[in-house]
């Protein structure tokens, strides 16, 4: 069974090719990969690839097939692609943009660095903050190309999880 699975701005298709308990073939854009993976704790999993470890985080978002997902490098947003959100996608309004808006984190943590201030332009995919969560940092970039409208938090701020962090316009 396969899926489009969108990382980012990047779309892969990826396919479980064969799995045996924690060994498993999958396919990634025509590529085979042979990879041994283990849940180690709720949302932590380590893949073993060619010898090369790898530890991941994976963190629900706001829908039921978005995720975040943290290595101890990078943080991506990703989203599994079905018919089913296919579906909502076409059935969403072209101009219900606001909730893109609002960066958030689905988990409660600490704000680690601000790196923009408000009225600052910023570039899509720049990293307008950083929080640390179930000790990983992860950068939250612009969704879009804009306008810093509002910071709603400090250097150094617990956060809840959901909360408004900062605006973009």
């Amino acid at each position: 069974m396969g899926y489009e699975v969108r990382i980012g701005d990047r779309l892969a298709s990826v396919k479980l090719i064969k799995r045996d308990g924690q060994y498993a073939t999958i396919e990634v854009d025509g590529k085979q990969y042979d990879i041994d993976i283990a849940m180690v704790e709720n949302g932590v999993y380590s893949i073993l690839h060619n010898g090369r470890s790898f530890n991941i985080e994976i963190i629900p978002g706001d829908g039921p097939k978005n995720y975040f997902v943290n290595s101890y490098v990078n943080s991506h947003e990703v989203e599994i692609i079905d018919a089913q959100s296919r579906y909502m996608m076409s059935r969403k309004s072209a101009d219900d943009h606001s909730a893109d808006r609002i960066i958030s984190t689905p988990m409660p943590g600490r704000v680690v660095k601000i790196p923009v201030t408000e009225g600052e332009p910023v570039a899509k995919g720049a990293t307008v903050i950083t929080i640390s969560a179930m000790k990983m940092e992860s950068e939250y970039k612009s969704p879009i190309d804009g306008i810093v409208k509002k910071i709603h938090v400090s250097e150094g701020d617990n956060i809840n999880a959901n909360q408004p962090l900062i605006e973009i316009e």
